[in-house]
């Protein structure tokens, strides 16, 4: 691949999520994004905890967010940054303004500021903060013993704040309810939009690639840099991820924790898959290799429209990746996905029986928690069997159609090609359609008539096995 090397590329991109929560897909494809324009362009790829919110912090959320990017393949290039530790640097900047008559301590009280809230309201107008403490010179004691908020001076003549976005071009914010926004809370806390422009020029941020929700802070962060000196970096905001209704993605269309996905056996690959695919494109692909997902990707081809979650497609490209795993790759993702011990849970298997026994059901598998479930049906014997399938297949000769066939097979050779060969000639000499003894021999092994082929059951299942099988549904007909 033709990527140019880290150390010579300026590009530098973070993925900065808030520990106040799990990670979600929408914010996996934005960090995706991010990791895959670092890597088509030979960047450098960051990740930021914003964990100023101390309130709704837990150290639960910060674990499930790193390691759910850690699952993904999706890792930081350097140390990851944390906004809290940064506090002292946070204030020293806010002083800077301060000093260079950029911002401003404001003593409005949280009435006094409800009350003018509610009187705009009642005409049927914006809100917008009317400067009421933008020229008072404040007092060593006002400091000591009033509370206050800092807010920053918005100076600004032009009617729109002019940028171009990576993704939609050129994107024109009116100015005219851009108010002297608050940059430090009451507490010594910072807002968002404040503390968010310190940390990307701190970590040297180069592009920021996040979701289109993000729109209606750049004008704000824009002015802050400019305040500052120094240099925008390049915006990109990528439209959300939409549910089958095409509003926003809800939970119950898929707006839970990436953690969910791995818990119900998705693959991080497939998964990854096909997040890129939402809202990017190349050509009529589907599935990409990771190495073709950096070749290709191109930032400025993801598109401005919201992209449709569906389920089901997510279902049958996770079904391809499991399809091209070996067996043996399959096992070690059972252990290390769904933290289930597989080798302990067929201890009476041995190891080739268990990956034959992976190879058959992985193509009848859409996720690892399915697969799990038919290598598990066929190791364990059926305690009962399904009623509707005794009812379509389970006739009166069935009883002597088994206990003949159970009397021939003892001396007829395990192996799935042998038994086919057999069984088919048993079926031709009865006279009977194939199913009408395929079918119970089915039912005998796994407890129902829908399931792999029976001959491949019964290579790995041996003689011995199979034999019990066939003679206990015998015994229950």
């Amino acid at each position: 691949m033709n990527i140019k090397d880290k150390n010579q590329s300026k590009v530098r991109v973070r993925f900065a999520p808030s520990p106040t929560g799990f990670l979600h897909i929408g914010g996996l494809r934005t960090a995706l994004f991010n990791w895959l324009f670092a890597q088509h362009v030979g960047g450098t790829f960051l990740v930021r905890i914003e964990d100023t919110d101390r309130d709704r912090f837990a150290d639960e959320y910060e674990y499930a967010i790193t390691s759910s990017l850690q699952w993904a393949g999706i890792t930081s290039d350097e140390p990851i940054v944390y906004q809290h530790p940064r506090q002292k640097e946070h204030q020293k900047a806010v002083d800077d303004l301060i000093a260079q008559g950029k911002a401003y301590y404001c003593f409005c009280s949280l009435d006094e500021l409800q009350e003018k809230r509610q009187v705009a309201q009642d005409q049927k107008e914006t809100y917008i903060y009317d400067k009421t403490c933008r020229f008072i010179t404040p007092s060593k004691e006002d400091l000591k013993t009033k509370p206050y908020v800092i807010r920053f001076k918005v100076e600004v003549d032009e009617e729109f704040i002019v940028f171009q976005d990576l993704i939609r071009g050129q994107v024109n914010l009116p100015t005219e309810h851009i108010d002297d926004f608050v940059i430090a809370r009451s507490d010594g806390s910072m807002t968002y939009n404040f503390a968010v422009v310190i940390d990307d020029h701190f970590m040297r941020i180069s592009h920021v690639i996040r979701g289109e929700d993000h729109i209606v802070n750049t004008g704000k962060q824009i002015l802050l840099y400019q305040a500052y000196g120094w240099k925008i970096p390049a915006f990109g905001h990528v439209s959300l991820i939409l549910g089958s209704s095409g509003q926003k993605l809800s939970k119950r269309d898929a707006a839970v924790g990436v953690q969910d996905y791995k818990d119900k056996g998705f693959l991080a690959d497939a998964l990854c898959n096909y997040l890129v695919r939402l809202g990017w494109s190349h050509k009529d692909q589907e599935v990409f290799t990771l190495d073709e997902m950096i070749k290709y990707f191109d930032v400025a081809n993801v598109s401005t429209h919201g992209a449709i979650f569906d389920y089901n497609k997510l279902l049958w490209l996770n079904s391809v990746y499991i399809k091209a795993k070996s067996a043996q790759e399959l096992l070690a993702l059972i252990n290390q996905n769904l933290e289930f011990n597989l080798v302990s849970a067929t201890s009476a298997f041995n190891q080739d029986q268990r990956l034959a026994t992976i190879t058959l059901f992985k193509d009848r598998s859409q996720t690892l928690r399915e697969l799990v479930d038919g290598v598990m049906q066929l190791y364990q014997a059926p305690v009962s069997y399904d009623a509707e399938s005794k009812a379509a297949w389970i006739t009166e000769q069935t009883k002597n159609l088994i206990q003949e066939l159970l009397d021939q097979l003892v001396s007829v050779s395990f192996d799935k090609v042998a038994l086919q060969d057999y069984v088919k000639a048993f079926a031709q000499k009865k006279e009977i359609k194939f199913p009408v003894i395929a079918q119970p021999i089915r039912i005998a092994l796994i407890g129902s008539s829908h399931g792999p082929g029976i001959f491949e059951m019964l290579e790995i299942l041996g003689r011995d096995e199979s034999l019990h099988r066939l003679k206990n549904l015998l015994k229950s007909l």
